[in-house]
């Protein structure tokens, strides 16, 4: 049976042996780089992912539009931490939307909560209307949410084309019943892009039973810094030291097992 994708070239066959979609979220050029080699067909662009993933910096992003040969989508994320903005925060992704869009982005990854735990439906609505054209992605603040089938609804209204999430556990696993669940509410009307702990050993259980489309994953490992002169006395934050002589980067290796243990 044939389906089908949207690429930057328009909507093209894909067959049910090439399902699912696969997103890895990646941290900066280089990531997504490894990403696109190993068989990524998006990518999620962030920094600082050890919060989370916030908004990359404009020449990340131009050097991604630069060398990309597959859709990337950029995380809007002022800070770590929770989802509920000041106004200079709010105004300061409303303007990060724009310049994306401008530049030409295929999509953006925003979220915005009340203070009880609901979607914000006037900020999400405003933050899809300055997108323009550009896909929208609600990421993980609705994992967040009170009420999973109520926010689902939400970002409905608010014409949001996906939503990340792990079923509002910390793995998908933990998740999968409420992410079969989420699939059936949604009824084509958004695509459920499922995360979290997403391996090569369990990536197949996961789809098999949740029905997802779209899959999400990082596919991370620390490596050494080439730093021969370390100062042993200076931290650039937090007490772990040895945290500013490692980097954390995408695998390509780990990325293709975990593409071909979902395709299997």
């Amino acid at each position: 049976m044939l389906g089908l994708v949207f690429s930057w070239h328009g909507w093209t066959p894909v067959t049910d042996t090439q399902k699912p979609l696969i997103e890895l979220c990646v941290e900066g050029i280089d990531g997504l780089l490894a990403a696109q080699a190993a068989g990524a067909d998006r990518v999620e662009l962030c920094a600082s992912l050890v919060e989370g993933g916030i908004t990359p910096s404009l020449g990340t992003v131009c050097a991604a539009l630069e060398r990309a040969t597959i859709p990337f989508h950029v995380i809007v994320r002022p800070r770590g931490g929770d989802f509920l903005y000041s106004e200079a925060e709010y105004r300061s992704m409303l303007a990060d939307v724009g310049a994306l869009r401008d530049l030409g982005v295929a999509g953006v990854v925003v979220g915005c909560l009340t203070a009880d735990g609901a979607i914000d439906e006037a900020r999400m609505n405003e933050l899809v209307r300055a997108a323009g054209p550009l896909n929208v992605t609600c990421h993980r603040a609705f994992d967040m949410t009170r009420d999973s089938s109520e926010a689902l609804e939400a970002l409905i209204r608010c014409k949001v084309g996906r939503v990340l999430t792990s079923g509002q556990r910390d793995t998908a696993l933990e998740g999968a019943d409420l992410l079969a669940q989420l699939v059936r509410q949604a009824g084509g009307r958004i695509i459920i892009l499922g995360c979290g702990g997403l391996a090569p050993d369990n990536i197949g259980e996961v789809l098999r039973r949740t029905g997802l489309s779209e899959m999400h994953f990082a596919a991370l490992a620390d490596v050494p810094s080439a730093m021969r002169y370390r100062n042993p006395h200076v931290g650039m934050g937090g007490t772990d030291l040895d945290r500013e002589y490692r980097t954390t980067v995408t695998d390509g290796a780990l990325v293709a097992a975990t593409i071909a243990a979902a395709r299997a």
